[in-house]
């Protein structure tokens, strides 16, 4: 009976040294797979480095600070909340992102639409991440002042509408304290320059890295 039982315990202590191995990979994987959470970003020509080299474009330098993360740059110069609605289906499907940052509206507003159509857009493209159960991030956009203060007002109220009628976070517009400078800027003073593509990248980190938390 004692050898029985000798020769059983070296057997139960091989057993429970698997078990601990297993559960810590099985940890590690679930680990893993919570931090390489991909990311999307659904913008425009100031997501897409219009006018710069694209490795130096904000994105970029985000993916450099989050390489956990997969960075998914679907930004189009040009594009607006009507193009990226389109575009987002095939994004979703291929990308399979657990967050959305949604950087559409500029164009919108460049174009004379109005407040409605904007509004009636990104709220399809917010449903439309939703019902992923990916989280969102919405980016305020805000058109030049030129375009008169009722306007860029109304504007500027869709967000903050779309912010509190679908529970979403609203990250305030990155170009807010860029645009100011123009040495920040490129010559169509619309579109921020190499210089000013760090500046935005620390500025989207921590609300990025907040809302997967």
């Amino acid at each position: 009976m004692i050898a029985l039982i000798s020769d059983i315990k070296p057997f139960y202590s091989i057993l429970l040294r698997r078990l601990l191995t297993l559960l810590t990979l099985t940890c590690l994987l679930v680990s893993t797979q919570a931090l390489a959470a991909p990311i999307l970003i659904l913008g425009d020509s100031l997501s897409a480095s219009y006018g710069i080299d694209e490795d130096k474009g904000w994105v970029n330098l985000l993916r450099a600070k989050l390489p956990e993360h997969e960075i998914i740059n679907g930004s189009v110069s040009g594009e607006t909340t009507a193009g990226g609605l389109r575009r987002l289906p095939a994004l979703l499907e291929s990308g399979k992102p657990k967050l959305v940052l949604i950087e559409l509206g500029g164009n919108d507003g460049l174009r004379g639409f109005t407040a409605q159509q904007l509004k009636e857009n990104l709220t399809k493209i917010i449903i439309l991440v939703k019902e992923t159960h990916a989280k969102v991030l919405l980016s305020e956009v805000m058109v030049p002042p030129n375009y008169g203060p009722r306007y860029a007002q109304m504007f500027a109220d869709v967000y903050n509408q779309l912010a509190k009628e679908h529970e979403i976070t609203l990250m305030p517009f990155f170009m807010k304290d860029i645009a100011i400078y123009p040495e920040l800027m490129q010559r169509d003073r619309i579109h921020p320059n190499a210089q000013a593509q760090m500046q935005i990248a620390d500025f989207v980190q921590p609300w990025v890295t907040q809302i997967l938390e």
